[in-house]
């Protein structure tokens, strides 16, 4: 009797413990698609030849997880933008890709894209919907060929069904495969910071007197190039980072003008709690000390940005209070909605 009462309970419990956890991995979130924040700007990107749907986004999701990407079908997207690190490849100063091979750059976020009107550090890509080649087809990165992704993605069980429903078709193409991925990528929109919340007016929020102090700071010391409320203006500038050993040039890579030279994109300055360590290359590892590279440590290097060199001085002038209340201000930047947003999550 005994053995059968526990037999009992134990089945009993493993029902619901089951039921609960398929009623938790099968909770439909209702698809409402892009939406823009009321304190945004309107978005540059262009949905009106690539309206976000439903099944493209969930196409795109998959996709963005997807192994089939790298030549040995070992690495994703998501390796190197990881949803908790806001999309970053968090502790690594520069991304590593196929075979561990290293490549010379910080990954960058991906977030708020739809406001992006070019990307990468050196903006060589002009569309998100070209983005996605970049990475795939990079020696340092995925290593494979657009042609080859495409018929791994045809051969597979899953995708032609996939794609018959986002698009009406199984036939895979580049324009679809690539669309996709920037459905997914254009929804990843990060707005619900605290400083989101009180520029939305809602109730009970308000910054503190040290946070509004160093908002005024930013937009004085940094607000030319970082611009609210995406803290971006998208140009490219010099910085006066150190030249490191790889000699990496930047904008110039694209462009062949010695004006572009050491000129890499604006970073945003949403989530940095998350996506250390900064700078194109990875080099400074906390807030602290990218204020103080700013303070006493540009260097007068070839396109040095103007505003960086005023009055024969360079750099900025901060204390160490107004740095500490620039950092409070920053960390209302931060989105931990974004992070764990199930939306955006591996399925």
């Amino acid at each position: 009797m005994n053995r059968k009462y526990w037999l009992f309970i134990i089945f009993f419990l493993a029902g619901i413990y089951a039921c609960q956890k398929d009623g938790f991995e099968t909770i439909d979130i209702p698809f409402i698609g892009f939406q823009k924040p009321s304190n945004f700007p309107e978005p540059v990107y262009h949905f009106n030849t690539n309206q976000v749907t439903k099944d493209g986004f969930e196409l795109g999701r998959k996709l963005f997880y997807e192994t089939m990407l790298s030549a040995n079908n070992t690495i994703s997207c998501g390796n190197c933008h990881i949803q908790t690190s806001a999309f970053t490849h968090h502790g690594h100063t520069v991304s590593h890709g196929i075979f561990d091979r290293m490549g010379t750059r910080n990954s960058p976020p991906i977030m708020n894209l739809a406001w992006s009107t070019s990307f990468m550090w050196d903006g060589g890509i002009a569309d998100l919907d070209l983005q996605s080649v970049a990475p795939i087809t990079n020696h340092l990165e995925m290593d494979e060929t657009m042609p080859n992704v495409l018929n791994k993605l045809r051969n597979s069980a899953t995708y032609p069904a996939l794609f018959k429903k986002a698009y009406g078709t199984e036939e895979i193409t580049t324009s679809n495969f690539l669309k996709s991925l920037s459905q997914f990528m254009a929804m990843c929109v990060s707005s619900n910071s605290r400083y989101d919340s009180i520029m939305r007016n809602e109730a009970g929020k308000t910054f503190t007197a040290e946070e509004a102090e160093g908002r005024e700071l930013v937009k004085q010391k940094c607000g030319n190039c970082h611009k609210e409320p995406l803290f971006t203006d998208n140009s490219f500038r010099n910085n006066g980072i150190s030249i490191s050993l790889v000699n990496d040039k930047g904008r110039f890579l694209v462009t062949q003008n010695n004006a572009d030279k050491y000129k890499f994109k604006v970073p945003g300055l949403r989530n940095l709690a998350y996506t250390a360590p900064y700078m194109h290359d990875g080099r400074l590892l906390t807030l602290d000390a990218v204020l103080t590279h700013y303070t006493s440590q540009v260097q007068n290097t070839p396109n040095l940005d103007p505003l960086l060199q005023q009055n024969a001085i360079l750099g900025i002038s901060l204390t160490a209070t107004e740095k500490a209340k620039i950092i409070s201000f920053l960390n209302t930047l931060n989105d931990r909605d974004f992070l764990f947003d199930r939306r955006f999550s591996e399925q």
